[in-house]
């Protein structure tokens, strides 16, 4: 089968993989589509993803979704030509975290497309069946791909206990802060402020759904002046910029929280330690999602019950033997990219 690997920074070749027949317990699926994640950006651009160098070559993408070809033996309630979105961790379920239900930080995690363990930019992979996620015919393989941020995101939400009727600010208007902004729509949050440098993302996020699109220099000003002065509730910082923590304390309230989504270029940050301090600020660090208790269903059933809601979101594709052109765009920004599929 076809496979494209990162051999270097920004260089892709397509190479010949083995693929063999699925395991007991395991399906084989023909990969439809895969979305373009931040992280497989970190890794074309810096040969890093949060501290963790590449190997190459390496086969990254986990955002996929695709069609059974074969099960293995002992598989049930699951045949060929069946269409779902596939879930790319594996867990242990037997270490000390899976068991206390805090799967998504196994100590025995296999997470595909990351160094020595290949992701989806591939024709085919075998995966457990419990990490494959039926969708209907109505859904595209292009829509299924968003399961696995939008799962993210509500990770996120449920590890921070976001409430209806909360205000809320998200630093960063890519596919997971727009996800993200989805979900705090879902979740009835009282009034959501996106801050974002690109104007065409500005634009994506109020069709997301929020309220205000602001551009980062007037963003604090901006929040403050709009909530009377106390800050929000709560802020996502999606960006991970050189400059969003210190901003994200700055516009949250006093006994409020800060959640980090987005993933850091470098090892450290600079963080308001006293005012993080004089506001009593909870931080949250987020690590993907939790499958083992059913984020990645929570998602597609959002995306199947609000279609119109990420309708906008997948904005640009390119088939497997264009993938350097499809990572050259998507990490310049360029052609009002929003979230990218890549179709093998």
């Amino acid at each position: 089968m076809r496979a494209a690997e990162l051999i270097a920074p920004l260089e892709f070749r397509l190479a010949e993989m083995p693929i063999e027949d699925p395991g007991p317990g395991e399906i084989q699926v023909h990969v439809e589509s895969i979305g373009v994640c931040g992280s497989d950006l970190h890794a074309y651009t810096e040969g890093q993803v949060g501290g963790m160098p590449n190997a190459y070559p390496m086969v990254l993408g986990h955002e996929p979704a695709g069609v059974i070809v074969k099960v293995g033996a002992g598989v049930t309630g699951l045949s060929a030509g069946d269409r779902g979105a596939l879930e790319p961790a594996i867990y242990c379920y037997h270490c000390e975290f899976c068991m206390s239900g805090h799967h998504n930080v196994c100590a025995n995690i296999r997470f595909l497309s990351t160094p020595n363990i290949p992701g989806f930019f591939r024709e085919y992979v075998n995966l457990p069946a419990a990490n494959f996620l039926p969708i209907p015919a109505a859904v595209s393989y292009d829509t299924a791909t968003l399961a696995e941020p939008l799962a993210i995101a509500i990770h996120s939400l449920r590890l921070s206990s976001i409430a209806a009727n909360e205000t809320i600010a998200v630093i960063g208007a890519g596919p997971i802060g727009l996800t993200t902004i989805a979900a705090l729509r879902a979740a009835k949050a009282k009034r959501i402020w996106a801050i974002e440098p690109l104007a065409y993302r500005r634009e994506l996020a109020l069709k997301m759904g929020a309220d205000v699109a602001l551009e980062p220099g007037e963003a604090v000003a901006e929040v403050m002046q709009q909530t009377g002065k106390r800050g929000v509730d709560c802020v996502f910082d999606c960006c991970a910029g050189a400059e969003t923590v210190p901003q994200a304390i700055q516009m949250t309230r006093n006994a409020g929280r800060v959640v980090l989504t987005g993933i850091h270029s470098t090892p450290t940050f600079t963080v308001d330690a006293s005012g993080m301090r004089r506001k009593e600020i909870v931080l949250y660090n987020v690590r993907r999602s939790n499958h083992a208790v059913h984020e990645s269903h929570e998602a597609l059933d959002l995306l199947m019950a609000q279609p119109d809601w990420f309708a906008p979101l997948v904005t640009h594709a390119r088939p497997l033997d264009r993938i350097g052109e499809a990572f050259d765009l998507t990490s310049h920004y360029r052609d009002g990219v929003g979230k990218m599929v890549i179709r093998p």
